[in-house]
């Protein structure tokens, strides 16, 4: 096969070691005769979800409301029949079983799923209006509306989130992971599918936020850009495992101001109506109406750079 046998035995020995049980055992996945879910096809119904949720801004732009029920029928049966497969492949995904009958039972589960998400568009798309009005209300350069769903990166984000949010709730393996990463990948804000957030949700510029998976966010929270809700470091089993599922993410009450680069961590809450100001690390629970700022600082002067 190869003409040096150097390389021959080289490249012979690294395809032996490469199919051995103990080289792939964890990295190894059997699907079934299933495909995993396409990276692409998801990409392209957020697209198709982003077109229904806010007509005329993406897709056809020149839709007429005299068609519009029309455009959503065609969009929605586009929709249903691609995410039917896709969340199928994500149930694949996460099967332990080898079982024929069990991948049949997964090919009806599918489109009842998928039924279930598209009957919750309407919320998604009530949600989103009211990031977008808090995001107009809070930012004095915006110039409207449409420009705010067409361009800010908290917009996308979060019509990115409310999608995969929902799916996380309907029980969908990997994809609301996949579709949380897209937008964390395209914007700088990195939001775990699992986490609850209100209405009134405004992220400012936005870039490095992180809101972790058991994070709780109520109405009209406002948080700018550098922002970690995060987790200290969990627990272990007795077989030194991290467990998983427990609460370990920050709840933020209503009416919070989170400003730059606050870095929030732990199962603490953050009372309503409060302001935590920047560069702030907080780990334990913080009253109502409470505001948390800096040490104010201090001038100084020194002569030929004594006193330093």
């Amino acid at each position: 096969m190869y003409k040096d046998k150097n390389n021959h035995n080289k490249i012979t020995g690294a395809i032996e070691e490469l199919s051995h049980p103990d080289s792939y055992k964890m990295v190894y996945l059997p699907q079934h005769g299933h495909s995993m879910p396409s990276t692409e096809i998801l990409r392209d119904l957020v697209e198709k979800l982003r077109e229904v949720i806010f007509p005329g801004y993406f897709g056809n732009t020149s839709i007429q409301l005299e068609t519009l029920n029309y455009h959503m029928g065609v969009l929605i049966d586009t929709i249903y029949q691609k995410l039917t497969t896709q969340i199928q492949r994500g149930i694949c995904f996460n099967c332990k079983t080898e079982s024929i009958t069990k991948c049949e039972d997964c090919k009806e589960e599918a489109p009842k799923i998928t039924a279930e998400f598209i009957s919750r568009l309407p919320k998604i798309r009530r949600l989103l209006a009211t990031d977008m009005q808090a995001a107009y209300n809070g930012d004095p350069a915006a110039k409207g509306f449409g420009e705010i769903i067409y361009c800010y990166p908290s917009m996308i984000t979060l019509t990115h989130h409310r999608i995969a949010h929902e799916l996380h709730k309907l029980d969908v393996p990997l994809l609301p992971r996949i579709i949380a990463e897209m937008a964390h990948s395209d914007t700088g804000i990195d939001i775990h599918p699992a986490a609850e957030i209100g209405e009134y949700c405004a992220i400012d510029h936005g870039t490095g936020v992180v809101i972790g998976e058991t994070c709780k966010i109520g109405n009209n929270v406002k948080i700018y850009q550098g922002v970690t809700l995060g987790a200290k470091s969990f627990p272990m089993d007795e077989n030194g495992n991290p467990i998983k599922g427990v609460p370990r993410h920050p709840k933020v009450e209503d009416n919070v101001v989170i400003y730059a680069n606050a870095t929030i961590l732990g199962n603490i809450i953050i009372g309503k109506n409060s302001v935590i100001g920047g560069n702030i690390w907080v780990t334990n629970n913080v009253a109502p109406d409470s505001k948390i700022i800096q040490q104010r600082p201090r001038s100084g002067y020194f002569m030929n750079g004594t006193g330093i």
